[in-house]
């Protein structure tokens, strides 16, 4: 159909279901070759491996090792083959839906459509104030431009004369026909150009230039099928609806949105753990791609971050890594699972706080600690996956901490937390909300939306400098499944108040130390204020406040926030660590600290 020929008849009579036949079969092709490959890495090359070993038997593999490597690539070609018939019969659709109700109205009114697109009107007697009124009919040619604006009212006059209404009518179909037209000609040229480049060399002899000219070739046709691919996807339904579009796909639509559209997948809450992983898999080197074009300091770092983490993805741990969320706005995205949190029956969800964002210390520090906690968890029951959600942007300072930075990723927190109650297959698991630092007051605001923290049955705070509320049951959960760990010498859990630090200031400037320590005094009476509210390790809050390592000193024992980073870690507070995986696994029996 492609070309400058293309003609409303040719648009109306083409038949879509016959581009979906044509890529169901390129998708049988697709199939094949990767059914093929398996056979032949598995039973074929494994196997001389595992039997032979001489010169001849080395070059065989060699020989079945480019076969593979063939039937690779002609499992991705014409996948994409599919994917593109599939678009463009998706995209053509509207504009043929277009053309056809104007020929409709046109066949209503009685009007002619002629092979250029022009319409006939006949003619017509209207009635006038002054009688009727003759209209000797004529045709009109489609414009297909947007109309800029309505024409304005009372363009003719206070109703005496009129024009002809035919006229108007058949220009109006007219104009439909051509933009209908137009907008066909245009999809099916850029699907023609994208069709155009998946072909191979002649020979097909796949080199790692070949398989990079595949890569280009998914990109080419993400590009040009992005409406068709998004178009399906239900953006603002709940996480359940999205889990039931997913599970209603056909295996072969949800291998085009994982293969073609992995960025559109991947960020889904809704969509099960084992899909998101796969697409944020496929998804990470393309973003490793789109930050190494970048040479701003940020984009930088963000790409070390990201090189680190596919090292630790590509190696074999345990728990197995589940790569749930990434992304480069703010301050970088990272939503990593140790365990898979659909199958387990524990799941925690650790939302880190003042200075955390997509780098180095994120993988090698912030991303251990969930893997310590699943650890840790597993020892008292088997079903356990921690997450660390870096889904939000945390204050990079104290200096510049407000609730601002809670207030907007508590909301994207908790439809996460509904998309883990979404796919998790059992039928009522233990969920944990664990919030460290500035992420306690994340987890505390998120817990004040309507309805709480969905699907949470226990909550962690840990190093908290306040989280929003005065009461361990203004939480949403019962108090005494709010639980707070905080050492004696982490500074950030005896931030003072802000009313505090005012009168501490004053006092100071008419008095001196003394007069701070008085005024600071009469400000917070039962010294149980925190920068963000009541102090979670207070008697007033109500907690459970499990012991901890009181952690080095700040000053004598040059330990700075040291203290405020080591609860998560058994190498260095086993205590504290053992509490948590207590909570995490449900299975209790915690060593309480007094209240402070």
């Amino acid at each position: 159909m492609s070309g400058s020929t293309l003609t409303w008849q040719q648009l109306r009579d083409l038949e879509l279901s016959e581009l979906t036949e044509a890529a169901d079969a390129w998708n049988e092709v697709s199939g094949r070759s990767d059914t093929d490959r398996g056979r032949v890495d598995k039973a074929m090359t494994a196997k001389l491996r595992e039997t032979q070993e001489s010169e001849s038997a080395e070059k065989a593999v060699g020989q079945l090792t480019r076969l593979s490597r063939n039937f690779q690539y002609l499992h991705t070609e014409c996948g994409l083959v599919r994917t593109a018939l599939n678009g463009l019969a998706a995209d053509l659709a509207a504009p043929q839906r277009q053309l056809k109700d104007a020929l409709q109205d046109a066949e209503e009114l009685k009007f002619t459509v002629h092979p250029d697109g022009s319409v006939s009107y006949p003619a017509s007697t209207q009635d006038t104030l002054l009688g009727p009124r003759e209209y000797a009919g004529g045709s009109a040619h489609g414009n297909s431009r947007l109309p800029l604006e309505a024409p304005p009212l009372g363009r003719y006059g206070p109703g005496i004369l009129k024009p002809d209404p035919n006229a108007a009518k058949a220009q109006d179909i007219a104009d439909r026909i051509a933009r209908a037209v137009r907008s066909a000609h245009e999809i099916d040229g850029k699907y023609a150009k994208t069709l155009g480049e998946l072909k191979a060399a002649k020979g097909l002899d796949v080199t790692d230039a070949t398989l990079r000219d595949a890569a280009h070739d998914t990109a080419d046709v993400r590009s040009t099928a992005s409406d068709y691919l998004a178009r399906g996807i239900p953006e603002d339904t709940s996480p359940a609806e999205r889990k039931a579009w997913w599970d209603g796909l056909t295996e072969e639509q949800r291998q085009e949105y994982l293969k073609v559209a992995p960025d559109l997948i991947g960020n889904l809450d809704g969509i099960p753990a084992a899909s998101r992983d796969e697409a944020n898999r496929r998804y990470l080197p393309i973003l490793m791609d789109e930050l190494g074009r970048s040479h701003d300091d940020d984009a930088g770092t963000k790409l070390d971050a990201l090189r680190k983490m596919q090292e630790k993805l590509n190696e074999p741990d345990y728990p197995p890594i589940f790569l749930l969320g990434i992304g480069d706005e703010g301050n970088g995205r990272a939503i990593v699972s140790y365990g898979n949190p659909d199958t387990a029956q524990n799941v925690s969800a650790y939302v880190p706080g003042l200075g955390t964002k997509l780098d180095g210390d994120f993988v090698d520090g912030t991303m251990k600690r969930a893997r310590d906690t699943a650890l840790g968890a597993q020892k008292y029951d088997r079903s356990s996956a921690s997450i660390v959600w870096l889904g939000y942007d945390a204050p990079q300072n104290v200096d510049v901490m407000s609730t601002g930075d809670a207030e907007r990723g508590a909301p994207a927190y908790n439809r996460f937390m509904t998309g883990l109650s979404a796919t998790n297959e059992n039928l009522d698991p233990h969920i944990t909300a664990i919030g460290h630092s500035y992420g306690s007051l994340t987890v505390g605001t998120a817990a004040r939306q309507e309805h709480g923290i969905p699907g949470v049955d226990d909550i962690i705070l840990v190093g908290s400098p306040g989280v929003g509320v005065d009461k361990a049951e203004d939480l949403g959960v019962s108090r005494d499944h709010v639980f707070v760990g905080a050492a004696d010498n982490d500074l950030v859990t005896k931030l003072p108040s802000k009313l505090q630090s005012v009168a501490g200031v004053i006092g100071f400037g008419l008095l001196g130390p003394v007069g701070a320590y008085v005024a600071g005094d009469i400000a917070d009476p039962g010294d149980d204020d925190l920068y963000f509210g009541k102090d979670p390790a207070s008697k007033a809050f109500g907690a459970q406040r499990f012991l901890v390592d009181d952690g080095p000193r700040p000053i004598m024992d040059l330990g700075g926030f040291d203290a405020h980073s080591q609860y998560f870690t058994p190498e260095l507070d086993r205590v504290s660590a053992d509490n948590m995986a207590r909570i995490v696994s449900g299975h209790g029996g915690i060593t309480h600290e007094r209240h402070r």
